[in-house]
Order: structure tokens, then sequence, then C-alpha cells
């Protein structure tokens, strides 16, 4: 694949941790703002040279970087503003929707210790989560607003109230509207910890490690739906509002559609374990119904999952098999690699979904990088950069080569003709961080992909404030 060489230009510089880049036009402008959410958050707006506050909801957000599980006070958080979405009509309609970590909702978790899957012990294969209502991290909640005529935004509907596990694993950049179905698609991950300790993602009737179509031109008369972890515990208005595009999904920064012809391709990517990180494109699915799904768990009947895209978490991670790492005693330079889940690995071996291309924590090849965890996917269709027309760029948060500064990850891939696994390369970047960090931790376009956005953060604690930056990424 090409070499490619871009500049960073930055738009906008010492704001909080950036998690959202989103583009729309605002009722009675006439120019397309970018817009910028942050993890605390806080969603601003570029007019006319200047940073302007479109939203505050910090009083809502969880009290972030306080996380029960073994990084209290650490700084590390994967809650707070995850999701942005502007309606299609939003310049007539003045619709927009926010998916955020609610505050005073901090719970102990649903484990008491670490999780590890041990294959010598079928209790680490089995686990299931009980006591729901008390052993939970947080609640998170998708939720419908208005910009009034007065300019000022106001919250009008819940759609979700969801449970979540654990503090991290629920997605990020997690809502973005189908051009095909026009409906919002919620990416969310499958709840936490690591290893998925409760398979929710391979389970129909768990909402975590899902890809679900919610019909917001469809009033379920729910202002306030109740807190649920499952399909099957939502109202039934609720539930005919859903449909289900995947399942398998580990965690997930958004989904891209990139026009393609009279048709669209997705992409979307799922955050590996201990091996690597994935990117997945697919144009056909058919997506299931949330009343079908439920109906066949209530006869116990065998579901038609013929079109429903599996990422194919937690069996695989990409493309190989879901491992546990293992030093060698006999040689401390070598890993021994150990199939954690062999059966789920061969029941999900032939219905999920091939990955585009995978990039690997460790990788021999001198033009590669060590990953460390996927941040954003979005299509560009712009000419501004020829040698990505028409690709899939991508963002890794940080290098593992990175020697005195941490350095995020620019690149690249494509879909093959014969839909085969293709390759990837790395996006050369000449701009100079000095002597700071620089975790790349989003990605955004603008409304017709013809313009790319980097959000760039200092450090890796969402509690060390100003530390972020946004870029344009330009020739």
């Amino acid at each position: 694949m090409k070499k490619v060489k871009v500049s960073l230009r930055p738009v906008v510089t010492k704001i909080n941790l950036p998690t959202v880049l989103k583009s729309t036009i605002l009722p009675g402008d006439s120019i397309e703002r970018l817009f910028i959410a942050t993890q605390v958050g806080e969603i601003f707006y570029i007019g006319n040279g200047s940073i302007r506050t479109f939203l505050d909801i910090r009083p809502r957000i969880i009290k972030l970087g306080t996380s029960e599980q073994g990084v209290s006070g650490a700084g590390y958080d994967e809650r707070g503003l995850l999701g942005l979405a502007f309606h299609p009509k939003f310049y007539n309609n003045g619709l927009f929707y926010l998916h955020y970590s609610v505050a005073g909702t901090q719970g102990p978790g649903a484990l008491s210790e670490h999780f590890k899957p041990d294959p010598c012990d079928p209790g680490t294969l089995n686990l299931r989560w009980i006591n729901r209502e008390t052993q939970y991290d947080h609640i998170d909640t998708v939720e419908e607003w208005i910009l009034q005529s007065n300019g000022q935004p106001q919250k009008r509907r819940t759609l979700l109230n969801l449970r979540r596990p654990f503090f991290n694993h629920n997605g990020v950049n997690s809502l973005n509207f189908s051009p095909e179905t026009v409906k919002l698609v919620l990416t969310t991950g499958d709840g936490g910890a690591g290893y998925d300790p409760f398979n929710l993602s391979q389970d129909n009737m768990e909402i975590a490690g899902k890809i679900i179509e919610i019909d917001v031109a469809k009033n379920t008369i729910i202002t306030n739906p109740p807190v649920v972890t499952r399909f099957n515990e939502l109202p039934a208005p609720i539930q005919e509002t859903l449909t289900v595009i995947a399942k398998g999904v580990r965690n997930i920064p958004g989904i891209s559609y990139q026009r393609f012809y009279n048709q669209y391709i997705k992409y979307v990517g799922n955050v590996g374990q201990d091996l690597a990180e994935s990117i997945f494109s697919f144009v056909q699915y058919k997506p299931i119904p949330v009343t079908q799904l439920v109906q066949a768990s209530l006869r116990n009947t065998e579901l038609n999952q013929e079109g429903l895209i599996n990422l194919g978490w937690r069996g695989w991670e990409g493309a190989f098999p879901t491992s546990i790492i293992r030093g060698c005693s006999e040689n401390p330079a070598l890993d021994e690699k150990t199939i954690a889940f062999y059966d789920e690995t061969v029941i999900t071996s032939v219905r999920r979904l091939q990955p585009l291309t995978s990039y690997f924590h460790n990788d021999p090849r001198p033009d590669k990088f060590g990953g460390t965890a996927l941040t954003g996917v979005q299509a560009y269709m712009g000419d501004g950069i020829p040698d990505l027309t028409g690709s899939v760029v991508f963002t890794d948060l940080a290098r593992r080569e990175s020697q005195n500064q941490v350095r995020g990850v620019l690149a690249y891939t494509r879909v093959r003709t014969d839909g085969n696994l293709n390759d990837f390369s790395v996006i050369e970047t000449d701009y100079n961080f000095g002597s700071q960090s620089a975790y790349y931790v989003s990605l955004g376009t603008n409304l017709d992909q013809t313009r790319l956005y980097l959000s760039v953060h200092g450090s890796m604690k969402v509690t060390d404030f100003n530390q972020g930056t946004v870029f344009e990424i330009v020739p």
C-alpha cells in the first residue's frame, strides 16, 4: 500500500478529553460547524474561528476517574459523555441525541476480583451476572434533546437506561445515524472487565455487546424507561423501536458509512483483548427486530440469524481464537498463547464475519507498529489527500514502541474487491508534539466525509484537564 504523509493543523487546543467529533449545520445557519464533545460532559462548536459552548451537562455525568475496579483514583475511565448524534433533519427539527454515564449511579461492580478465564476451570467459563440490581458499576442513558427556538437545548425524553456491569467497554462515538434506514445506531461494548466474563456479547437477550438501531420516529409514550440489562426487560413499546444489526462486539469506536454507488459499506472496529485490533466491513445485513428476539427466547425456539452480523467475540479476537497469554519459563523472550474459550471459538467459527484488516499488539514487520487500542474508524471520500480517497482511516491510542513520549498512530486500509483480508499502512504525520504525550483518542469527519479531524489528549487520565487538542488532517 502507498506511503501517505499528512499534516496536522490545530483547530482548538487546551480542552478536556475530546471523545466525539461531529459536524452539522445549526438551524438558521449557512455554514457547517464542527462539534466537539468532551468525556466530562461539554459540547462545543467552532464558529467564526472561536470556540463556543453548545451544551454543558457536567452535573449529569458520573464522577469520573474514581471507579471501584482496580483503578480507583487512577484517573483512567471509560465512562462519561460517550455519544452525540444530530438528527439528519436537525436543521429543521432541532433534534439531537446523547449517550452518557449518569451521575450518582456508581455501584460496586459485577465481580469482586479481577477476571481471567482458565480453560481447566469450567467455573470461570460459565460465570453468570447475578444480583444485577445491586452488583453493577453504573447506569448509561440514551436521550433525545431538542434545540429550542431560543437557542437553548432541552431534554425531551429518555430512549434507554442501561445498567452496566463494569466501568469499561461502554463504546465511544457510540451514536450515529444510518443514512440507509434513517435510524439512530447505538454501538455498545460488552460491558467491560476483560474477556467478557458473562459472555454477554453472544447472548441474544443481552443489550451489551450489540449494534442496535433505534427508530426515533416512533413515539413510545414512555419518557423515562426502566433501567435494564436485557431486551426482554424493556416495555413492549420500546422493544418495537429496536432492531439488532450485530452481536459479538467487545468494544467499539462507532460505525462509519461509505456510499458506494446505490448502497453503503459499513465499517466498525472491535477493540482487541491481547493480540489484535480489528476493523470489519459489510454491505448486506438483515437486522432482527427485538420483538422477534424476545419471542424466540420466550418460546425457547431457534432464531433465524441469517443476515445478523457476528463479530465473533468472545470466542474470536479478530482473526484469532481468543487467547490467554502466559510467559514461557524456559524462554522468557517468548509467550505461550492458550485458546481461552475453545468451545465458543468452534461454535462461532462459521457464523462470524471475517475482519477487513487487523493490526497487532506485537508486529515484527519493520513498516508496522504495535497497537494498544483502536479509537476511531472513518471513511474518507475527499480528494484533498488523493492517496486516501475512498479508503477507511483509523487511529490507535498509542504506539507500543513509543520510547520517551507516547504517540498515537494514524493508519488506513481499503476494501478489497475480492472481499479478502487486506493489509494496512501507517500514515506519517509531521506534527511536533515536543515533550508532550499524544494519545490519539477519536476520529471524525465533516458531513460529506471530505475532511478528517483527529482528537489528541496529553494523558490517559480524564482527570487531567485542558490537555486536549483537535486537529484537522490536511495534505
